[in-house]
């Protein structure tokens, strides 16, 4: 179960991402109809020997071949503003976290509470549990609150990097000199694995994200802690 677990995608844990997965599928059923019936037209015609020689137009086609197109760039088009927007949708966070992209690790700082900082770098394998995945496992986790808003503040020291974890729905370029912010509500509990997304140098494949979902009373005791 675990080997097959490794070579799938985590499952959605943030509204964000439901919104994203639902738009996909979507819209993947709109081109498959699209392509079935272009595919059944072009049969028809290869395999038809009818023809009209005196037809030189038709203006009833003509119309609908206009009008029908522009209604399914429309209904694909409005849910996808509605998620660029939900994406860019400034809240108020109940935890703020900074996280720096460096070759080849990451750093993170809870900017909310006194001397909470610390580095992330990717399990070696010979340290790797039962439990963990190789190549994704860190030796800090990110602890954070479970149904609570949160605000993401990135950057980078050296070069591009990319902060990405898929089953939030979120990916904020980390560039030097410069702070990007993202915002994440997380539905659940669990571990949430993500790898940096932007090929930074040599050790770009190793510098992975971990994030541990808890609850809230789980949070203020992970604090107490630290």
């Amino acid at each position: 179960m675990t080997n097959w677990s490794q070579i799938n995608m985590q499952d959605a844990n943030s509204p964000l991402m439901e919104q994203l997965i639902f738009f996909h599928d979507s819209t993947m059923i709109i081109l498959i109809m699209i392509t079935t019936l272009i595919a059944w037209i072009m049969m028809k015609m290869l395999f038809n020997k009818k023809i009209n020689r005196f037809m030189m137009e038709n203006q009833m086609i003509e119309i609908i071949w206009t009008i029908l197109p522009t209604i399914i760039l429309i209904m694909i088009a409005l849910p996808s503003l509605r998620i660029l927007y939900m994406m860019d949708e400034t809240k108020t966070p109940t935890v703020t976290i900074k996280a720096i992209g460096h070759q080849w690790y990451w750093s993170y700082e809870y900017s909310d509470f006194k001397n909470i900082e610390f580095e992330s770098y990717m399990k070696p394998t010979n340290e790797i549990m039962k439990n963990e995945f190789r190549l994704l496992e860190t030796d800090n986790r990110i602890v954070l609150p479970m149904n609570n808003q949160i605000r993401i503040l990135i950057t980078a020291t050296d070069v591009l990097h990319s902060w990405t974890i898929p089953s939030m729905g979120i990916k904020i370029d980390a560039i030097p000199g410069r702070l990007n912010q993202g915002f994440m509500f997380i539905n659940r509990p669990g571990l949430m694995y993500g790898q940096c997304s932007e090929i930074c140098g040599a050790n770009h494949s190793f510098m992975p994200i971990t994030i541990e979902s808890v609850t809230t009373k789980q949070f203020i005791e992970w604090l107490k802690n630290n």
